[in-house]
C-alpha cells in the first residue's frame, strides 16, 4: 500500500511507500517508529478516513474485503466498529463534545451489539468503561471535564465494545501513567486472545508497551515499512537487523541511551536512494539505490542475524 498527498504546485507528500505487511487471527502486530513517518496514515488510510488531497494505491485486504477501493457507504456500515474498532490518536477530538461518555458508550453498545432497554445499556456502557479502567464516577462527564488520559481510556472503552476482529490502537497508551498503561495494553492483548479470533495492529512509540504485548514487530522510518521481524528476537538476542531499528532500542535509557544523530527526511523530499542512509554508520555507494522493499529488512548492510545485543551486564 502507497499514500501520497497531493499539495499546491503538483508537489506530492510520499507519506506511506510499498508499506507490505499481514496480520494474522490471534495476533498482534506493533508498528513503531519516529514520529511523521506515516504511522497514522496508514491507520487512517485503511479506514477510509484520509483527506480529500490524498491518493492510495495498492490494497488492503481484510478478509476479501479491499479497504481501499470499498466505498463510504460499506466502510461506514460495515467496517468501521463493527470490523475494524480504532483507538485513535486524538480521542478528545473523536468525542462528541456536547454529550456525556455514559451516553456515547451507551449509544455503541445499542448500536454495535444490539442491547436495549436502558438498564441493560446502562449496565454494558459501564462495563465498557471498567475494561478500559474508565472511572464509574466519571461517566457522567463531558469530554472536555475529561484529563487527556481519561479521555483515553474512553476513547478505549469505545472501540472495544464491538470486539471488532481487527482492532487499530493508535498510540493506545498516550498521557497515561506505567500502571495504566500496562494495565491497557494487557486489555488490549485479552482482547486478542479472548477467541483466537481477532487481531491488533497497535501503532506506538512506547517500546516498553510493544515489548509486553507484541508478536511481531513492524518498523516504519520515512514511509516505508524496514523490518518486519518476530518480537521476542526483536527485543533480546539476536535483536533487530536494520540499523535504524538497532538505533531505536540503543537510544532506550536501559539500553546504551544513545540517540540515533540527525533527523529524518522530509516525506515531501525523500532522497532517491535509502532514506536512513545520511543518518547511518553502515552506509555505502550502495545505499544510493533503494533496497528491495522483499524480504524481512529493507536494507543493503543489515546487521547480521547472528549478532547479539550488547547489555549493560556483557559491558561490566
Amino acid at each position: 500500500m502507497s499514500v501520497r498527498f497531493l499539495l499546491p504546485g503538483a508537489r506530492r507528500v510520499a507519506a506511506v511507500t510499498d508499506a507490505r505487511f499481514d496480520v494474522a487471527p490471534g495476533e498482534c502486530l506493533a508498528l513503531i517508529g519516529e514520529s511523521g513517518c506515516g504511522k497514522s496514515v496508514l491507520a487512517s488510510a485503511l479506514l477510509g478516513l484520509l483527506p480529500a488531497n490524498a491518493q492510495t494505491a495498492g490494497s488492503a485486504l481484510l478478509g476479501d474485503l479491499d479497504l481501499l477501493t470499498a466505498g463510504e457507504r460499506t466502510l461506514a456500515r460495515t467496517v468501521r466498529g463493527r470490523r475494524i474498532g480504532l483507538v485513535p490518536q486524538s480521542p478528545a477530538a473523536h468525542l462528541t463534545p456536547v454529550r456525556t461518555v455514559r451516553s456515547q458508550l451507551e449509544e455503541t453498545v445499542a448500536q454495535l451489539t444490539g442491547v436495549r432497554g436502558r438498564a441493560a445499556l446502562r449496565d454494558a456502557a459501564e462495563r465498557a468503561a471498567e475494561r478500559a479502567a474508565f472511572p464509574a464516577d466519571h461517566l457522567d462527564r463531558h469530554p472536555h471535564e475529561l484529563s487527556g488520559g481519561l479521555a483515553q481510556r474512553a476513547a478505549t472503552a469505545l472501540a472495544l465494545v464491538g470486539d471488532a476482529p481487527l482492532l487499530l490502537a493508535d498510540e493506545p497508551t498516550t498521557g497515561l501513567d506505567r500502571d495504566l498503561v500496562d494495565r491497557t495494553v494487557d486489555e488490549l492483548r485479552r482482547h486478542v486472545d479472548a477467541d483466537g479470533d481477532r487481531a491488533l495492529l497497535m501503532i506506538t512509540h512506547d517500546l516498553a508497551a510493544a515489548e509486553r504485548i507484541a508478536d511481531r514487530i513492524a518498523v516504519m522510518y520515512a514511509g516505508r515499512i524496514v523490518e518486519l521481524a518476530d518480537a521476542s528476537a526483536f527485543f533480546g538476542a539476536p535483536g533487530p537487523r536494520h540499523p535504524y531499528s538497532r538505533g531505536l532500542l540503543d537510544a532506550l535509557p536501559d539500553r546504551a541511551f544513545t540517540p540515533i544523530p540527525g533527523t529524518p527526511p522530509e516525506l515531501g523530499a525523500l532522497p532517491d536512494g535509502c532514506a536512513f542512509a545520511a543518518r547511518c554508520d553502515r552506509a555505502t555507494d550502495a545505499c544510493a539505490t533503494l533496497p528491495p522493499p522483499t524480504g524481512p529488512v529493507a536494507c543493503h548492510h543489515p546487521v547480521p542475524a547472528a549478532r547479539t545485543l550488547v547489555t549493560e551486564e556483557t559491558r561490566a
